[in-house]
């Protein structure tokens, strides 16, 4: 476990490096942890990938004697992480996994850029559908747009480099690859992400409880709809 500073008022705790399926349950085990006894002045503790960022208020913080804000953060997730090296706290803080179904209409319209990994990949374009279908995906971290889910499990013959020149305009729903890993846009934005398909699940839900339909540590099964069920999709 290591702590690095982001800016003055954020430390990020990383618990491994880069797309790291093994480190995500302890990532979410001591968000998870942080979040049930989170002190005065934490603002925000954020999941993602193999880290465990913390956010914190300066001027809202406890402190002890000249200690500084960061090394008072840093001991308060020291203190927490010790508690999960017993197997029943590890239990406690673990939450579930789900597995979310996303139905997704490949190519045409839906998918413009289906043609462009088949050639990348040097295979069929119903052989990148067959295979972007039947892979399993770990949601990693939600960001860039609020509900975005970054999958890892992407095969990796269907990795593709993100499109020279991004769009303007990308439909909410579009299911794209971005390099090694798939991606979701919940909402219309600009992106650079090959896109080769569109689901009609809403993934963002801003007047909803929990307005993120993905949690970081779910898994996701895509399913192939036809055109007809994609527009007839309530």
């Amino acid at each position: 476990m290591t702590f690095t500073a982001l800016g003055d008022t954020a430390v990020v705790v990383a618990l491994g490096e880069g797309i790291d399926e093994a480190a995500l349950p302890r990532v979410r085990a001591l968000a998870a942890a942080l979040e049930a006894e989170r002190p005065r002045g934490i603002v925000d503790i954020v999941a993602a990938y193999a880290t465990v960022t913390v956010f914190y208020d300066v001027t809202r913080l406890d402190r002890e004697g000249s200690e500084r804000p960061f090394d008072r953060v840093c001991r308060f997730v020291h203190d927490r992480s010790k508690r999960l090296s017993a197997d029943a706290k590890q239990k406690k803080f673990t939450a579930p996994t789900r597995t979310v179904e996303v139905p997704v209409c490949y190519g045409g319209e839906f998918g413009p850029d289906l043609e462009a990994v088949a050639r990348h990949a040097k295979l069929p374009a119903a052989e990148v559908t067959k295979l972007h279908e039947g892979a399993d995906y770990l949601v990693h971290a939600i960001g860039f747009t609020p509900g975005f889910p970054y999958l890892g499990g992407l095969p990796s013959l269907l990795q593709t480099p993100r499109r020279s020149t991004p769009r303007l305009a990308v439909p909410a729903g579009s299911v794209g690859i971005g390099g090694e890993q798939a991606g979701i846009y919940p909402l219309a934005t600009p992106g650079g992400w090959q896109l080769i398909g569109r689901t009609p699940l809403v993934l963002f839900r801003p007047d909803e409880t929990e307005p993120s339909a993905l949690q970081v540590g779910d898994r996701v099964k895509f399913r192939a709809i036809t055109p007809e069920e994609f527009l007839a999709w309530k």
